[in-house]
Order: structure tokens, then sequence, then C-alpha cells
């Protein structure tokens, strides 16, 4: 027998009615032969694991702007989490694992560098603004595979589209707002649990909160370490979800509250924190200069990027824009200094090392 239909006739046998199931897939933009060994959403995950933005999600800020410590995450272990998350729920639910991973791993693919604040620097400068979450379906359709993306399938693209929630509700919002299939509504609850969670790791272990700053309201529900943090959330999805009864994933009422408290908390007391937030500000302007610089002389900014640029000023912005959304901090920071930082003679070629 063929090895991937083997594999689509077991989701059938192992897999819940409501799961997304690989052979049922609505199918990919272009037309594409069908891997012989691996289903659709495993195809995916394996796509995505192997495209160049995502190796670059190791030197991309979560948190902290090029930490010294070993032990702070990056958007890479946030990713990581999070699909560690998603598929410890998937396979309780008896969901789509392959699909799960697939929409955690691409789901932060167009975060810019230096987190939120390079991402408010690009909707700044952006007509119309601009969302990580639009970015992240950009480089998967548009941007990888010199320029043909990657052809993933309906379900994935949507999951990475609707993960986010913004600062409003986590489950709660429109119809609309939801993503298609439960896989993409466990990718959206894990993304918050665990970036809630670990930032509250990484900011008790930088110092700049204390254990008890954290209000006991809120311990009393999420729990007072990490591991149980995390261990109650899942609990708590999984005694709220019944897929027999409702094609929904849940989470309650009590957790969401402390979820969403949670993460105001550290608004308010890590992420505009000045000790963070003013070295942000720094790389905030950065960018801001290094997209003028490029939209001023665009032969230098083809000779940096390696690209042939248009002369219609809104597609050269476009383009400038993806560049610097898929940079590395410490590319970022690097080119800067290339580019406005004088240096003694000689001096090498902008795009040499």
């Amino acid at each position: 027998m063929h090895i991937r239909k083997m594999l689509e006739q077991q989701e059938h046998l192992v897999l819940h009615p409501a799961a997304a199931f690989s052979d049922s897939s609505r199918g990919r933009e272009r037309q594409a032969k069908s891997c012989p060994v691996r289903p659709a959403f495993q195809h995916d995950r394996d796509k995505i694991l192997h495209c160049k933005a995502f190796r670059r999600l190791p030197h991309k800020t979560q948190v902290f702007l090029s930490p010294r410590g070993d032990h702070y995450r990056t958007r890479m272990t946030h990713t990581l989490e999070v699909s560690q998350i998603a598929r410890t729920l998937a396979r309780a639910l008896r969901l789509n694992e392959q699909l799960t991973e697939a929409i955690a791993l691409g789901h932060d693919l167009g975060h810019t560098p230096f987190g939120h604040a390079g991402e408010d620097a690009l909707r700044r400068l952006m007509p119309g603004g601009f969302r990580h979450v639009d970015q992240s379906v950009r480089v998967v359709q548009v941007l990888e595979n010199d320029g043909r993306g990657l052809n993933l399938t309906f379900e994935v693209i949507d999951g990475i589209a609707k993960h986010s929630k913004g600062r409003g509700n986590i489950m709660r919002g429109a119809d609309k707002d939801l993503p298609a299939t439960l896989e993409g509504q466990l990718v959206r609850i894990s993304d918050i649990v665990a970036y809630v969670n670990h930032d509250t790791d990484d900011a008790l272990r930088g110092g700049i909160i204390k254990q008890g700053d954290i209000p006991s309201s809120l311990l009393g529900v999420l729990g007072r370490t990490h591991s149980q943090r995390i261990a109650r959330a899942v609990k708590d999805v999984l005694s709220n979800t019944d897929l027999d009864r409702e094609p929904l994933v849940r989470i309650g009422a009590d957790m969401e509250a402390a979820i969403r408290d949670m993460r105001d908390f550290l608004w308010e007391r890590v992420y505009d924190n000045p000790t963070v937030h003013d070295e942000f500000i720094k790389c905030h302007t950065m960018l801001e200069q290094l997209f003028n610089l490029f939209l001023e002389q665009p032969v230098l900014f083809g000779r940096v990027s390696d690209q042939r640029v248009p002369d219609v000023p809104e597609h050269r912005r476009r383009m400038v824009c993806d560049f610097l959304a898929g940079m590395t901090d410490r590319y970022a920071i690097n080119l800067f200094k290339k580019l406005f930082i004088p240096r003694p003679w000689p001096v090498s070629h902008v795009g040499q090392g």
C-alpha cells in the first residue's frame, strides 16, 4: 500500500470525527503532486521547518534584546513551546498533531527583529500599517522559495492568519476571527498560554519583577511555577472542551480572565518597563533610519539586499519592508553600523562581512 494513503487511513481510525483529516484538505493555491510518503499537513510542517525564515527565529527577540544569559527565550524557543503545548492538547483531544504542529511552527515567521518594537516601527512606516500575522502569511505565500512561496494547504495558512488575539479575548471573538479548524484554535490558545508563562519566567529571571509583585489572585488560578501554570492551562482546556457536544475548543472563563489579566500585568510591568523599553526605542530608530535610507537610495538597497529594485515607489516600499521584517536582531544592528557609523580606513564594501 502507498505509505501516504496508509497514514491517511490511520487518521480516520484514530482521530476524532471533528478533526482535520489530511486527505480532506481544502487544497493548495497551486496544484502540486502529493508526496508519496507524507500526508499533506506533515509535508507542510516539513516545508516550514526547512525554510529560511524558520532558521532566522533563534536570532529574533522575544522580550529581551540580545540577552547575554543562555536561558532567556527567543522567537524560536517561543515557537517550540507553543508547538509543545498545542501538540499535547491535540493528542489528548484526538486532533491532527501534524496540522497543529505545522501551524505552530509557522505562526511567527513574519515577526520583525526586536519583537513588538520592530513591528511598531514598520506599522508607522507602512501605509495601511503592518501586522506580523499578515507578514507570516506573506512569508509562506510569497517570500519564501525565491518568491514562489511554500504553497501550503488552506488549513495551515488559515491557522497562521488567525493565531493572534491582539489585546482582546482569547476564544470569544466573532466566528470570523476564529481559525477554521480545531487545530488552529489550539494554536491560538497555546500561543498566549506559552508567552504569558515564559515571559513571566524570563522577567523573574531578569529581575524585572519579583514573585511577590504578581497578584496573589492570579497565582491562585494560574499557579506559582512555570510548569504548574502550563499544566493548569492544559487541564483547563481539556476539561472545558467536549468535541462530541460542540466542535469548539474552549477555555474556562476563570482561566481565560486570569491569563488576560496576567498579560495586562506583563504589559505594564515588563513590556513597558523603562529598563526594557528604552533599549527598544533605539531599535525603533534604527529600523526607521534604515527604511528611509533604502527608499531614498534604491541603488544602495539593491546592493545590500541583492535584489532587483522596482521603480514604482509603492513596490519599493513593500520590498524594503519585507527586507527589514526578515532581518534578525544582530543583522539589523550590524547593517546599521556599516551604513551609519564611520569606520577607520580602509573601509570594506558595505555588503561584506
